[in-house]
Formats: C-alpha cells, sequence, structure tokens
C-alpha cells in the first residue's frame, strides 16, 4: 500500500501501528525527568552530612587513642572501618534519593570508586600513622607515639642519604642502557641474518628474574674463588679479583646485571617505534642526498623522540625499585656503597624490625619519586611537543 506524502494511513493500520507500540511498552524503560520532593532531597543530605560526621568523629577519637592524647576503649581501628561503610552506603542511597535516575547511573560506578579509595587512602593514612611512631618488632612495649623522632633520626642517618646518592648514579646508568638499547635495537631492525633468533637471544635477560640474575651471576660466575669470570679475570693479569670489594666496583657490578637484565626491555621498545616509521620517510631522505649518519640524527632519531622518553621514564620508574640484585648479592655492602633506598628500607624492616622509622624513609622515598617523576613528565612533554 502506497501512503502520499502528508496523508494518514488507514484507520486498521494505524491501530496496528498503536497495538505494537503498546506492547513495546512493557519492555522500552524511557527516563524522564524525576519529580522529587523538597523533602526527600533533605533527607538524602542528612544521611550524608549526618554519617560523614560520624566516620569523621570515630577516626578522630581513634587517632587521639592511637597517640597517647585520650583514651576512648578501642581495641583496633575497625570501628573507623564499620563508620566508613555506613558513610558510603548513605552516599550510594542519596544520590538515588537527591538525583532519581542520574543518581542510579551514578551506581555503576560510584562503590567501585570508594573501594578504591578505600585500599589506596585507608593504607597510606595508616602509614603516615607508622611514620610517626617508635615501633620495633622486638619491643615488648609495641607502637609509640614518637612525634618527629624519626625525621630526626633521617635527617641525621649517613646510610640513608648514601643510598639516595647511590640512586642518582643509578639513574643515571639508564642513559648508557639507553644508548646500548637504541643500537641493538637498530641492529635487530636492520636486515642481517639469523634476525629472528637474536631477537629471541637479547630478550632471553628479561624473561629471567632478577633473583635468578643474581645467583647466577653475582653469586655464580663472578664468585671470587670458582666463578669462570673471577678465573678469566686471573688469566688476564687481576690476581685478585673481587667484583665486590671495593665500593665502586661493587657499584659497577651492580650496573651491570640490573642493565642486562633490563636493556631488553627498552630494546624491545625502540625497536617496535623503528619498525613504525614508514620506509618511505627514509628513502626521501637518502633521495635529499643524506647519508646513514645524518639520516639516523635528522630523520630516525627526532621521529623516535617519543617512543624513547616513554622508554626512559618507565626504566627510570623500575630503577627506583632496584632491590632484590642488591639484597640477594651485597645486602648493600661494602658498607653501604651499593645500597639503593628500597634495599637499605628492606634491611630496616628485616634486620633491625624497626617499622616506624622504616616506613618513615619509605614515605618520604614516595614523596620524591612522586616529585621527580612529576618533573620528569614536565620535560618530557615539552620534549615530545611538536615544534612548528
Amino acid at each position: 500500500m502506497i501512503i502520499e506524502a502528508g496523508g494518514q494511513p488507514p484507520a486498521f493500520l494505524r491501530l496496528s501501528m498503536g497495538q505494537a507500540l503498546a506492547n513495546e511498552g512493557d519492555l522500552l524503560h524511557v527516563v524522564t525527568n524525576d519529580n522529587i520532593s523538597t523533602r526527600r532531597i533533605a533527607f538524602g543530605r542528612a544521611i550524608v552530612w549526618g554519617s560523614a560526621a560520624v566516620l569523621a568523629l570515630t577516626g578522630l577519637t581513634q587517632t587521639l587513642q592511637e597517640t597517647g592524647l585520650a583514651g576512648f576503649g578501642y581495641s583496633n581501628w575497625r570501628p573507623t572501618l564499620y563508620a566508613y561503610i555506613l558513610w558510603a552506603v548513605c552516599l550510594c542511597w542519596s544520590q538515588v534519593l537527591i538525583r532519581g535516575e542520574q543518581g542510579k547511573r551514578t551506581l555503576f560506578v560510584l562503590p567501585a570508586a570508594l573501594f578504591v579509595i578505600s585500599m589506596v587512602v585507608f593504607p597510606l593514612l595508616f602509614g603516615l600513622v607508622i611514620a610517626f611512631s617508635d615501633w620495633n618488632l622486638s619491643s615488648p612495649t609495641g607502637r609509640t607515639f614518637n612525634g618527629l623522632d624519626n625525621i630526626r633520626q633521617m635527617w641525621r642517618d649517613p646510610f640513608y642519604w648514601n643510598a639516595l646518592t647511590n640512586m642518582v648514579w643509578y639513574s643515571l646508568a639508564i642513559l648508557v642502557e639507553y644508548a646500548i638499547a637504541f643500537g641493538l635495537a637498530l641492529l635487530l631492525n636492520s636486515q642481517i641474518r639469523a634476525r629472528k633468533f637474536f631477537r629471541v637471544a637479547f630478550l632471553m635477560p628479561l624473561m629471567l628474574s632478577p633473583v635468578a640474575v643474581s645467583w647466577m651471576i653475582g653469586k655464580s660466575m663472578m664468585e671470587v674463588r670458582f666463578g669462570p669470570v673471577a678465573r678469566l679475570a686471573r688469566e688476564l693479569g687481576w690476581e685478585q679479583p673481587s667484583f665486590f670489594g671495593s665500593p665502586e666496583l661493587a657499584r659497577a657490578s651492580i650496573m651491570i646485571m640490573d642493565a642486562w637484565t633490563f636493556i631488553p626491555f627498552m630494546m624491545i621498545m625502540i625497536l617496535a617505534g623503528l619498525q613504525a616509521i614508514p620506509k618511505e620517510v627514509q628513502e626521501a631522505a637518502k633521495v635529499d642526498g643524506a647519508n646513514a649518519w645524518r639520516g639516523f640524527w635528522e630523520v630516525t632519531f627526532p621521529l623516535m623522540l617519543p617512543v624513547s622518553i616513554t622508554a626512559i621514564l618507565i626504566r627510570i620508574i623500575f630503577k627506583l625499585k632496584l632491590a632484590d640484585i642488591i639484597i640477594t648479592v651485597t645486602s648493600g655492602g661494602p658498607g653501604g656503597a651499593t645500597d639503593s633506598v628500597t634495599s637499605f628500607i628492606f634491611r630496616e624492616y628485616r634486620d633491625r624490625s624497626n617499622v616506624g622509622y622504616g616506613t618513615l624513609l619509605a614515605m618520604v622515598y614516595l614523596v620524591l619519586i612522586v616529585i621527580a617523576m612529576t618533573i620528569l613528565m614536565k620535560i618530557a612533554e615539552r620534549w615530545m611537543r611538536p615544534q612548528y
């Protein structure tokens, strides 16, 4: 049947269309503006602010008890946890009361966000409480609040500042690692024989855990008496090869082992970037008369800057967590010469059972990492910004 423009369909067709829409109405959910009363809105806000007041009061009283300023009879932090759960439930409920259908949409995200906050904020706050406490696991008195004593101890601790200095040297070694990784990536990107084999072979150190690398190289191959590297050093004229005897040599040995483990990670990222460069760009540079060296510095390297900076930043993050190789091979020796901040904090926990002081060092190190990475990312953003 043909219906002319501007005309009306026949009566029987309009009746069937109305019945179809009526049947589909049972399946469709149309979101309309809710008529929310002021009493309902007031009740929603009241439960939110009331539960927030209960949470704040409970947290304050427990904090006063933990610092020894008052006693309220709490045996643990469960009341604060229960108050937080009450506030979270009231917050979700109030969204529906105040915003109606829009509030129901919020419930798809809000519970997950509150759970993430509880898993991040509460441990951080608890860590701050421990950081300003004297808590030695071997002490019969348990944890006591000591104010700024841990900060004063950190300021006078030469081993902690030595570990921070070592981290500067370890981080600067990333530039050498980057140069080696870039060279290997260029080699594997070229047309050489057994290229696939070399790609797998160069990735093998990344497949090993740092602890396995520590035992395989630091404890076995570089062992003073029977290690193959030590025997080769004797054959070359080094009478008493000791790779971990002097501070400088021990630090360099740790850098080499760590670099051997993570250079493949940077290499594979740079190799992926090189393969993404269009061949037409390099061919155009050759047509314009650029040799291999000039083509690299004026074409390949500028195009690889975003990938290179990303690889360096991720490598810095891994480097700032350097601990397992140091703990396994040297335990920070000789005399703390190879200590990283992470390994030093670990030994504060394990060897000295000093939980309070170790937590403060970890908190300070976290703040330093956040500041340093923020500055580096700002600098990297300027480098990766297109120049016109």
